[in-house]
């Protein structure tokens, strides 16, 4: 998720986001779907988050 695309959730949901948290984890959206590039930067980067 970009930047623009949390702000756009954020104004989108506002009343069902009160209690969540939304992170936003700065991957740009140039990957394909399991593409090994992409899987090693979730990797790195969600792991705090769970």
């Amino acid at each position: 998720m970009e930047k623009a695309h949390r702000s756009k959730l954020q104004r989108r949901f506002r009343n069902h986001l009160k209690q969540a948290r939304v992170v936003c984890l700065d991957i740009p959206d140039d990957y394909a779907f399991m593409q090994p590039e992409l899987v090693a930067l979730l990797e790195k980067k969600v792991g705090r988050y769970l």
